[in-house]
């Protein structure tokens, strides 16, 4: 007894393709449409991954590229004696010397700041008719001389003693300038002391400048903090004027109230009153 596979028509095998397709999703437990939404999803997740792999492959050749550049690069440099690690460190120094640079820009504008403010208090003193400046790098008030004392003479005169009274009172009641530290500074022309009791130039300039720093701390008469106080004598050692004319010789007879720097002023203050 023998068998024969049966022979089936193109529309025959088509109609048993659709009843096994819808038997198989019938038995899993999804519909015609559910199974093609699968098939559907499937195919997208095998096209997005295809375009990963595509992109990846791509990077993966930019990067080579790139470092083959880099190291073209780097090969060029070399040929023209360009050394890669000394013009990093050269990078490196001056990021930080820019660095240092604004830090201290910005030190600088705070005792601008400062010196500004120290300024505009003493202005009130030029109100009185005196100077006040930036000379050698030191703030100062300048007292005339002529002014003050007698030709030769060390002893305030009443004048000199109204002047005074005024500038203590408006250092002592200005609570900034209360707290600087002053020196007194006497100075005189350059015409020799003939004989006397001062003897020369330094002792008359010394004794001028101690006999100012005494009204001035004195309880009775300026009252201002003598811990803040020095005086020095400096002859005519530093002119402010020629000593060959008589108005010359005039300006240098004078004592200056010097405003003496913190140690944060420390620097060039002719910069700052320019």
């Amino acid at each position: 007894m023998s068998f024969t596979t049966p022979k089936f028509r193109p529309r025959q095998l088509l109609i048993f393709s659709l009843m096994g397709a819808g038997f198989f999703s019938s038995a899993c437990g999804y519909s015609q449409d559910e199974w093609d939404q699968k098939v559907r999803e499937l195919e997208a997740a095998r096209n997005q991954l295809a375009a990963q792999r595509t992109a990846h492959k791509k990077c993966e050749q930019d990067h080579s590229d790139a470092v083959a550049e880099i190291d073209q690069l780097k090969k060029q440099l070399r040929e023209r004696g360009v050394n890669l690690d000394n013009l990093s460190a050269s990078l490196k120094e001056n990021m930080k010397a820019l660095e240092e640079y604004k830090r201290r820009a910005e030190q600088l504008d705070q005792i601008r700041q400062r010196f500004e403010n120290l300024r505009n208090r003493l202005k009130k003193l030029t109100q009185l008719g005196l100077k006040v400046e930036v000379r050698d790098n030191r703030m100062l008030i300048q007292l005339p001389g002529d002014v003050l004392f007698d030709s030769g003479k060390d002893k305030l005169r009443k004048e000199g003693i109204s002047i005074l009274k005024q500038v203590a009172e408006v250092i002592k009641n200005d609570p900034d300038l209360s707290k600087r530290e002053f020196q007194v500074a006497g100075h005189t022309d350059s015409a020799p002391l003939k004989g006397g009791f001062f003897r020369d130039n330094w002792g008359l300039s010394a004794m001028r400048a101690r006999s100012v720093l005494v009204y001035l701390t004195n309880d009775d008469e300026g009252a201002l903090d003598p811990s803040h106080w020095s005086a020095a004598g400096y002859a005519d050692t530093d002119p402010v004027a020629s000593n060959d004319t008589d108005e010359g010789r005039a300006k240098n007879r004078r004592v200056e109230l010097v405003v003496l720097p913190d140690v944060e002023e420390m620097l060039n203050l002719n910069s700052l009153a320019n």
